[in-house]
């Protein structure tokens, strides 16, 4: 039998896998979805957009549900749910349901906030990173392995089964019913903690006034507005490169657009674990890598993560300029590399602050992070771009002043008090409050 711990991090990982297939599955079938629709490129921008929308305020509300309910309950009824609203976008017959039901459907995407938590109940502290960095790296390679590469390899042009003829329709039928299924089993094979006296604590450290404490110390908020220029970022890319590679540089063929679209994904999703690991050694280690924050291991680690993430976003629209896609792909991948990275990074860092409440926390870093899946799809397709090249520099520029709130937060006297230190709400009001790092 597969010890508890593994099975967790083996049942997570799958719920969350499946959830970004679903959460992205659209993503290589906007064309055929546009011409059904009647959609403009600007219109696909807006599609890419809704499909996260829901994200946000689902994951926040999902963190303390899942501390205080336990992960098994919380990820059965959402997988369920998800997959039930997927299979109702396969049959829609209007533009208008077809919104609904994925925008229902994109609550897939809380799937990550439920894994983190549940993996968080049965690690270790000192392996956290490299733990949630696996969960979370394969799991995102949902986005790349799944919905880039192997559906449309699945359900390609000129598909037919039985009950579909049209191969977008028959994608999100099918991975709807694996949700249902793997629901089901979520709920009946998880365990919520290693030990009951770690449930226990999970549970009663819950409250309204102790959730809005830990989601405004200095800790969650800077990870979380960090966490809108890499996760929120990747979701951002996700949705739009398949769009981008064909739109800016004609590339037609939907295999090959969303291979290249997946090489962003696979470096996104499968390098994750290294930024949480090299997060685990720096703070095992105590190695200073950046002199100016001082004995602050994790956060030396995560900050230099986020300046390659904002270096890299301008080389997107040089090497766009270029009118080359291979050197626009190689490009891509870099910016699958720094978004893997400082995702690691970031995670690692969340339970090991927050431990007796890191749903709640990871629910608040996750659901404000996903603000920038919302948001940056509209920048890279704005019309008043000279061309869609430009939209990454333009996103690039938005992340310079949170690297500065990041160095601010990141200085030792600061990330000191980063668990305790905040703004509006003074008291935890819980016996179960927020636990400084040892870092």
């Amino acid at each position: 039998m597969i010890h508890g711990k593994w099975r967790t991090l083996l049942l997570a990982t799958a719920m969350f896998n499946l959830g970004f297939v679903i959460w992205f599955s659209f993503a290589p079938y906007t064309g055929e979805i546009a011409d059904e629709f009647g959609l403009s490129v600007a219109q696909l921008g807006i599609v890419a957009s809704a499909a996260i929308v829901a994200v946000p305020l689902g994951r926040i509300a999902i963190g303390p549900l899942t501390d205080r309910y336990g992960a098994p309950v919380t990820a059965g009824c959402t997988l369920v749910t998800v997959g039930v609203f997927s299979i109702v976008s396969a049959f829609a017959w209007s533009y208008e349901v077809f919104m609904v039901s994925r925008i229902v459907a994109s609550l897939a995407g809380i799937t990550f906030v439920i894994g983190i938590q549940h993996v968080a109940e049965w690690f270790e502290e000192e392996n956290l990173g490299l733990a949630e960095g696996i969960f979370a790296g394969v799991g995102n390679a949902g986005a790349g392995l799944g919905a880039y590469f192997t559906l449309p390899r699945i359900f390609g042009d000129g598909y037919a089964d039985p009950l579909f003829a049209t191969n977008w329709r028959a994608a999100f039928f099918y991975t709807g019913v694996l949700a249902v299924v793997l629901g089901v089993v979520y709920f009946v094979v998880g365990q919520a903690a290693k030990t009951e006296e770690k449930r226990r604590a999970t549970r009663e450290s819950t409250s309204l006034r102790g959730f809005l404490f830990i989601s405004t110390r200095y800790g969650a908020v800077v990870l979380s507005v960090a966490y809108i220029m890499t996760f929120g970022l990747e979701l951002a890319m996700n949705g739009w490169l398949g769009t981008y590679y064909r739109e800016a540089f004609g590339q037609g063929d939907i295999v090959i657009a969303a291979t290249f679209a997946a090489t962003f994904s696979i470096a996104a999703g499968l390098l994750r674990p290294i930024g949480g690991w090299i997060s685990d050694v720096v703070a095992r280690n105590e190695r200073d890598i950046l002199p100016w924050f001082e004995g602050r291991y994790r956060e030396q680690w995560t900050f230099a993560t986020l300046v390659f993430v904002t270096c890299s976003m301008f080389g997107m629209t040089l090497a766009g300029l270029t009118g080359n896609i291979y050197v626009a792909v190689v490009a891509g991948f870099f910016v699958g590399l720094g978004c893997a990275f400082s995702e690691g990074a970031i995670f690692a860092q969340v339970p090991a602050m927050f431990p007796n409440s890191s749903g709640s926390v990871a629910g608040v870093v996750g659901g404000v992070g996903t603000v920038g899946g919302v948001v940056y799809p509209l920048a890279f397709a704005a019309p008043f771009l000279p061309n869609l090249h430009v939209g990454y520099a333009l996103v690039g520029a938005t992340m310079i002043p949170i690297l500065l709130l990041c160095a601010w937060v990141f200085q030792p006297e600061i990330a000191e008090e980063a668990t305790t230190g905040g703004w509006i709400v003074d008291e935890p009001g819980t016996t179960g409050g927020p636990t400084p790092s040892g870092d």
